[in-house]
């Protein structure tokens, strides 16, 4: 999982350095200020979410936690929705592409942006799967102990 959002993270942030500059040349003289806008919005925060896939990549390497990987993938799915639904949005006059149908992508793209967020808090309260395994095996333990002394009396 950790390689795993090493390298998602790297390909976003890749492509949205690729699309920034794309929106700042190439598409600077079709797009109104507006779509323009709109497009860098897009670009933006795929960048802050590239990087934060990048530490949650990092994080995974120190602890381990179902809640981390989670936050994670919120996070991909997030930008995926969210800045592609942006980037749609931006060039739908051009390629004649019908804008209804992205209305709740959108937002759907920015909840799951959030829910990464506050997946990411809610990591920092999670014990690490070592720590939990260790927990669980002193627990078996202590029951065979308790369960051993129960037959000898």
């Amino acid at each position: 999982m950790r390689k795993t959002f090493l390298r998602l993270g790297s390909l976003m942030a890749l492509t949205a350095v690729a699309l920034g500059a794309f929106g700042a040349h190439a598409l600077r003289g079709i797009l109104s200020s507006t779509d323009l806008n709109t497009f860098e919005i897009g670009v933006r925060y795929q960048f802050y979410h590239a990087l934060a896939t990048l530490i949650t990549g990092i994080l995974l390497y120190f602890r381990k936690t179902p809640m981390l990987s989670r936050a994670g993938w919120l996070f991909i799915g997030g930008v995926t929705l969210f800045s592609g639904s942006l980037y749609i949005l931006s060039v739908s006059d051009i390629f004649n592409i019908p804008k209804t149908f992205l209305g709740p992508v959108t937002p759907i793209g920015g909840i799951m942006l959030i829910l990464g967020w506050g997946a990411l808090i809610w990591a920092t309260f999670e014990e690490p799967e070592r720590i939990r395994r260790s927990r669980k095996k002193e627990n078996q333990a202590d029951y065979q102990e308790e369960a051993s002394a129960h037959r000898q009396e």
